[in-house]
């Protein structure tokens, strides 16, 4: 029996990912998929790739014994965005009946591409990937994670604490979502509904593709956290997930917690 057994979760952008130079999968989605999966939490993961939806479905289902179910979803500025989620969390509450945890990984962005360059499309992609995906879940998921006293867990970035160059939509997104979710823990927390925001910097295939496309903009912005190595998608960022949906952290609803190689939890 796993901490999170009976549960369900659903996490956004969770395909399974390309992989990484050493062969390891390489996103934070699908860390934060595998977490969960090793305590025994079903599973509604969304993505734009069917096909990376269904590779995670059949690895998790058949590693951890749990069920996966897998939704198309792609928020973005030419889509009723409304309807694309409340058919996710219909097809989550018909298949599993409950609504736990939610966790808002997904997120597209030029990043390389400095501000006074910045297309209005690419702006665009940024808040509706990011921004308006977490807005679209956190109000369909609302009256189901009322009922079961549940967790959001939100994704920002040191991009927008930090003002990362060549960043400008992901960061203005990412600042966006942190002040979104501070609002819903302050008005949801008497609801049982614990609210929280993540700020990870994990080795991921995302950001090996950025060092290799970028090299300049990658040198100026991401530095090797003090203890030498960047986080770790399912060991660092999956398990601070893990916890984040622990009763026992019900008093840190409304934090920014950034989580950095070796760091831990640091409010």
């Amino acid at each position: 029996m796993g901490f999170l057994t009976g549960k369900t979760a659903i996490i956004t952008g969770a395909g399974r990912p390309e992989p990484l130079q050493n062969g390891a999968p390489g996103s934070i989605g699908y860390g934060i998929a595998t977490a969960y999966a090793k305590e025994g939490a079903n599973l509604v993961i969304t993505g734009r790739n069917v096909q990376k939806l269904e590779d995670a479905k059949e690895e998790l289902e058949r590693l951890y014994g749990i069920k996966v179910l897998i939704v198309q979803a792609d928020v973005n500025a030419g889509a009723d965005n409304e309807a694309i989620v409340k058919n996710v969390v219909n097809k989550t509450m018909e298949t599993f009946g409950r609504i736990d945890v939610l966790i808002n990984n997904a997120q597209a962005s030029a990043s390389g591409v400095n501000f006074a360059e910045h297309t209005t499309e690419q702006f665009d992609l940024a808040m509706y990937s990011g921004l308006y995906s977490a807005f679209y879940y956190m109000k369909a998921c609302y009256p189901y994670l009322k009922e079961t006293k549940g967790s959001v867990i939100n994704f920002a970035s040191g991009a927008g604490l930090f003002g990362n160059k060549g960043q400008c939509a992901y960061a203005a997104a990412k600042e966006a979502i942190r002040g979104m979710s501070r609002v819903a823990a302050n008005e949801w927390g008497a609801d049982g509904i614990n609210v929280n925001v993540v700020c990870p910097l994990a080795w991921t295939a995302r950001l090996e593709q950025f060092q290799q496309a970028y090299p300049e903009a990658f040198k100026a912005n991401v530095h090797m956290p003090p203890m030498g190595h960047y986080g770790d998608s399912e060991l660092e960022i999956g398990r601070v997930c893990v916890q984040l949906a622990s009763p026992d952290f019900k008093y840190m609803s409304g934090e920014t917690l950034t989580l950095e190689g070796g760091m831990g939890l640091r409010p």
